[in-house]
């Protein structure tokens, strides 16, 4: 391949040598660069690839990508690629690596988008559950589809983890022509604010696009400037797809649409109050009921076996009972997120609910073995927001007490902690007070911090540290009837201490103390 075929996407500026050398690979890390690869220099938050040209070229570059304002750049003419001495580099100059990097993955890999139905999911929330919903529709219909999102990568012949809900943009074009190459014909993926900011998903035309909600979160140093930014790097998902399906209850949404091309279809609940049950709050109110063309009534909670479950009715422009074994009306509004997504993909009504009935999602309110007399879960909810959705709703089941264990990630933001702790103590009975990843923190640093939250309530509560010895704490005072909540990690397998990530699973902990 040669490079000016990398480059047909890209706007840029050749400052030495030729776009007509041929190229082997395409690199963004300088350690994995080979004889005749591109060498792409990516500013990040904590390093510069630029930096790293000189051993990318003595490792054998053909070409280099720079970004306009590198170090030492005073626009093109004075380049820091002109100050690479060696004559056979060809240098090119660009407005933006990343996105250049992203396009050029693209090409690489001979556009495999292009071969697949791509739906993209973004929000705050409900991401992952969206996601594996969507997946299983689609494979209950007979389709082929791989999955790429927080919990896995599933590419149709291998399952396997990232380190980020949405990977970088080379590593996703090399799934997508894994995925391709397998035989998929449709792709689930988790798009994040951070992915659409950092342009990892540019090249990527979607067929649908999702709307889940917006939330105060992921502000702060390395993340989002503030709530605006958030907001405009979700929308630019909405620039890159054909339709768009997206969640009405939330006051965003006009906003996130606001501009954008696509064919817009929206879906939402419509509680009606039945029996003992007290509606949740709802913005979409009766004059809004026939805008909506997805629509979700009579909310009811079930619990069989200890297994927390909901069911609705869905109208609209498709008819019928959605039931879930997943607790909460905010699983209710992912399982019609999901089915709209289905529908709109020509899937009749009797072929999604069936299927959805049967997802079990990773980590998300997901119920793991327990005693008889009371019901455990494990869930990924690590910020406040999450936290105050999975507690309220666990409410609803009316539990003899409702416990929650929990600890804060290390080297984050703090405000979270106080807000979590807070959270806890109003919504919980009692809360464990433990530890999550604490990266390069002290852990009884971060337990003070949330601790600080807490004392904002009258909420009872213990800190221990170890968390298998505070899960262990949670059974064996356990009273009967109670729903306990273990929260923060959800599907991770690990826990970070000090650049180490050492075995650890919140089911598996479980198991150990309960031996079943």
């Amino acid at each position: 391949m040669k490079l000016s075929q990398l480059l047909r996407q890209v706007t840029y500026q050749v400052v030495k040598g030729t776009k007509d050398r041929e190229i082997k690979g395409l690199k963004c890390d300088s350690r994995l660069v080979e004889g005749r690869d591109v060498f792409v220099c990516i500013k990040g938050y904590e390093t510069d690839g630029h930096r790293f040209l000189t051993e990318a070229i003595e490792r054998g570059a053909a070409a280099v990508v720079v970004q306009e304002s590198c170090p030492k750049c005073r626009g093109r003419k004075r380049c820091l690629g002109r100050q690479i001495p060696a004559e056979e580099i060809t240098v090119v100059s660009v407005a933006d690596t990343r996105y250049a990097l992203a396009v050029m993955a693209a090409a690489y890999y001979g556009y495999p988008a292009r071969e697949l139905q791509m739906i993209g999911i973004t929000g705050t929330k409900g991401k992952t559950t969206t996601a594996y919903m969507i997946r299983e529709g689609l494979l209950a219909a007979g389709h082929q589809a791989g999955l790429i999102g927080t919990v896995e990568v599933d590419t149709g012949k291998r399952v396997f983890s990232c380190g980020n809900t949405t990977p970088e943009s080379l590593e996703i074009q090399k799934y997508l022509r894994e995925m391709a190459d397998n035989g998929c014909d449709s792709v689930v993926m988790e798009v994040s604010s951070q992915a659409l900011k950092l342009y990892r998903t540019a090249g990527i035309f979607f067929k649908i696009g999702v709307f889940t909600n917006l939330g105060r979160d992921h502000i702060g140093p390395g993340e989002h400037a503030d709530m605006e930014e958030y907001l405009q790097c979700k929308r630019r998902l909405f620039f890159q797809c054909e339709t768009a399906v997206g969640n009405a209850d939330d006051p965003c949404l006009a906003r996130i649409w606001r501009g954008t091309p696509c064919r817009k279809m929206t879906y939402g609940t419509v509680w009606k109050r039945r029996g003992n049950f007290k509606s949740q709050r709802s913005v979409v109110f009766q004059s809004d009921i026939r805008r909506l063309d997805y629509k979700a009534l009579e909310l009811n909670y079930t619990d069989m076996e200890n297994v927390l479950g909901i069911t609705c009715r869905v109208e609209g422009r498709m008819a019928g009972e959605l039931k879930l074994g997943l607790p909460g009306a905010f699983n209710i509004v992912n399982g019609l997120a999901a089915a709209a997504v289905l529908n709109v993909l020509g899937i009749p009504g009797s072929g999604i609910f069936p299927a959805l009935e049967m997802v079990r999602v990773p980590g998300r309110m997901e119920a793991v073995p327990a005693p008889a007399d009371c019901c455990i879960l494990v869930d990924y909810a690590h910020n406040a927001m999450s936290l105050e959705q999975s507690l309220q709703t666990l409410r609803e089941y009316h539990p003899a007490r409702l416990v929650v264990i929990f600890g804060c990630g290390g080297n984050r933001s703090k405000e979270r902690r106080f807000t979590m702790g807070e959270t806890a103590g109003t919504y919980a009975d009692f809360t464990i007070i433990t530890t999550d990843n604490p990266r390069f923190e002290r852990p009884e640093s971060i337990m003070t911090d949330i601790e600080c939250g807490i004392k904002r309530t009258k909420g009872r509560y213990i800190m221990i540290k170890d968390r298998q010895e505070a899960i262990d704490y949670a059974v064996r005072m356990r009273e009967s009837g109670d729903v306990i909540l273990i929260a923060g990690k959800g599907h991770e397998t690990y826990q970070e201490i000090r650049g180490i990530r050492y075995p650890m699973d919140d089911r598996e902990l479980v198991r150990r103390c309960t031996q079943i």
